[in-house]
């Protein structure tokens, strides 16, 4: 993918975090998603290229979404995209850190397509590279990239999300005499963290959701790290309630019509095909990878994480946003009013 297109998809991501801060904190996450969904689809379609939402983020929770195999952008280069417009929606209705907004694009072809479900996530940086398998018990696997790691057990940090169904997998960890932090969401801003070179976390294991393990898998893969995941059904994640047990068929049946067996261990090779891939994630709120948005008048920063596969390049970019100078329809959703043009 050329270059140049960086950028274009780093204002993607930083439009749909300004888009999002006017509802920080303001308890309502399907309007601060709605913001930023708008502002993501509309940067993306003024960027020149035939893309295509190959995964999007909102079935699962109903929220709204950039649906699978929506078509964007003005017409082009072919360019896969995963995305998900916030990254920790409950995080940014309650103010909380470590919620960002994401995307990841890659030439067409080079991201796995799948339904908006569950998804099981073991990741490791380059120094365990070639150790997991979600085939085995996951505490062989910690066994195996202890050894790899060249530290003992005691020594290893997880990092994983705070939900329910991982309260045994966490407290077999602790007895095992691992540190685990444990987030309340935003495993992708998680994930990559595990492959920085500059932090202590080991690796990653949680279930989570599939579009933002294909962004991980993309950045993942640009770090040298490694990962194993597979899409599970939702009673298979969260329990064989009468609902679940629906909703979970579905699922299954979607991935049978994509042509992907639901519980099949999915390499990085597989979940993302080539060294094309860009990904971009702007921070909405303080956190461990990127600053928050702040906003003085009509004066925004943002911090943005920039990855380039082909290169393995790593940029953090800060940028300053004069309000009102952005389009009316960015403006809107920012401030959730119309921009004054007298004051221009």
């Amino acid at each position: 993918m050329k270059r140049e297109m960086s950028l274009e998809f780093c204002r993607v991501t930083e439009a749909a975090a300004l888009a999002s801060y006017h509802w920080l904190g303001r308890g309502d996450k399907n309007a601060a998603d709605d913001a930023a969904v708008h502002a993501m689809r509309y940067m993306l379609n003024g960027i020149k290229m035939s893309g295509e939402i190959v995964i999007g983020e909102g079935e699962i929770d109903e929220a709204p979404m950039l649906y699978i195999g929506e078509a964007v952008g003005e017409g082009g280069d072919g360019v896969d995209i995963a995305v998900d417009p916030i990254d920790g929606t409950r995080m940014t209705a309650l103010g909380q850190a470590n919620a960002v907004a994401v995307l990841a694009a890659c030439d067409k072809g080079g991201f796995l397509k799948a339904p908006d479900m569950y998804m099981e996530k073991l990741i490791v940086g380059a120094g365990a590279k070639g150790a997991i398998d979600l085939n085995l018990p996951l505490k062989e696997n910690i066994e195996n990239i202890s050894r790899a790691m060249g530290k003992p057990c005691s020594e290893l940090t997880c990092v994983t999300l705070a939900k329910p169904r991982h309260e045994s997998v966490i407290k077999m960890m602790h007895e095992m005499g691992l540190k685990v932090y444990a987030f309340p969401d935003g495993d992708v801003a998680a994930s990559i963290l595990t492959c920085m070179p500059d932090n202590d976390i080991d690796f990653l294991y949680c279930i989570g959701g599939a579009p933002e393990g294909v962004i991980s898998a993309a950045a993942v893969r640009a770090l040298d790290g490694d990962m194993n995941a597979r899409l599970l059904p939702r009673d298979v994640a969260k329990g064989a309630t009468p609902e679940n047990i629906e909703k979970g068929r579905e699922e299954s049946r979607r991935c049978q019509e994509m042509g992907i067996n639901p519980g099949t261990v999915l390499h990085i090779e597989e979940m993302v095909r080539n060294d094309s891939s860009i990904i971009s994630i702007t921070g909405i709120t303080d956190g461990d990878l990127v600053s928050g948005v702040t906003l003085n008048g009509s004066l925004a920063r943002t911090e943005t994480l920039l990855i380039r596969s082909s290169s393995r390049t790593i940029r953090r970019i800060n940028s300053l946003h004069q309000l009102n100078r952005k389009s009316s329809t960015l403006y809107e959703l920012v401030f959730g009013k119309e921009k004054d043009q007298t004051s221009l």
